[in-house]
């Protein structure tokens, strides 16, 4: 079912693994090299056709200083913080919650109630485009952070109620089954039993959704139309003039907008590993 471990294979196989693995991951960064190529490339160098090259100079100070000073880079990076932090605590929060529910209490309908949250994942977002924009009108959300928090709150509790609930199931029950009896209540069970435990998942939730959130482009441009509440990612075509496509200073503000999902994995690296490995055996 599983794979063979490198360390198993023959030794063949793990030559071949030691020549491809480099060449694979060479590859898999080509696109990033690229754009972090263009971001230190003279404007000089795209006007003359050379997009592949090495640069004819170093102008990444240049580069990176306009395009502080010709965008409003600042505020879309602030947009984005204010869509990305509170719809990462909405998202989880709802998420423990529910995924306490799902998989603590027997209730009729409770695998009904999982299924509905799990069908949602599987909904193409393109569908959604139109009900959702002209919902955002009729309520007033349209062009507004309000609107984009609440819309990344539904679409992302879903899956996270899904990791919550199989997290959960894999904690000892016995645990639970103690405090019952000793009389603690059942919100006092899910804050100071429940909760303590859940803090993996949670580390790895927020860094998922934090990057989904994040990295977000297509509702960015379907919710939002000015640039008061633009995220950094919607934002960048500001860096392109009038006439011609400005990739040098695109490229430069799609290096700074990837900088705070990169920081925070590597903050959260262990405790998101930790997440994942304890959440995924379990279901």
């Amino acid at each position: 079912m599983f794979p063979t471990p490198i360390q198993k294979a023959s030794p063949l196989t793990q030559k071949a693994y030691v020549i491809l693995l480099p060449i694979a991951l060479v590859l898999w960064l080509l696109p990033l090299i690229g754009v972090a190529i263009t971001s230190v490339r003279p404007a000089s160098d795209l006007a003359a056709g050379n997009y592949f090259g090495l640069p004819s100079g170093f102008a990444g100070v240049e580069n990176y200083t306009a395009v502080f000073r010709d965008s409003p880079i600042g505020l879309y990076i602030l947009n984005s913080f204010k869509v990305t932090i509170p719809t990462v605590i909405g998202s989880v929060a709802l998420a423990s919650l529910m995924g306490f529910a799902l998989s603590v209490y027997k209730f009729r309908g409770n695998l009904v109630v999982f299924f509905m949250f799990v069908a949602g994942n599987f909904i193409p977002f393109q569908i959604l485009m139109v009900p959702v924009r002209d919902f955002t009108l009729k309520t007033g959300l349209y062009d507004t952070t309000l609107g984009l928090v609440l819309f990344h709150i539904a679409f992302q509790t879903g899956f996270c109620t899904l990791f919550m609930r199989n997290f959960i199931r894999g904690l000892p029950f016995s645990l639970i089954e103690a405090a019952r009896v000793e009389g603690v209540s059942e919100w006092k069970i899910f804050i100071h039993v429940v909760l303590p435990l859940m803090r993996p998942a949670i580390a790895a939730l927020s860094v998922l959704v934090f990057t989904f959130v994040w990295n977000d482009y297509f509702w960015a441009t379907v919710l939002v139309q000015g640039s008061h509440a633009m995220p950094v990612t919607a934002g960048l075509y500001a860096l392109n003039g009038q006439w011609v496509a400005a990739w040098h200073l695109v490229s430069a503000g799609a290096i700074v907008a990837a900088l705070p999902p990169v920081a925070m994995f590597f903050l959260m690296q262990r405790h998101f590993i930790a997440g994942l490995t304890l959440g995924a055996t379990k279901g």
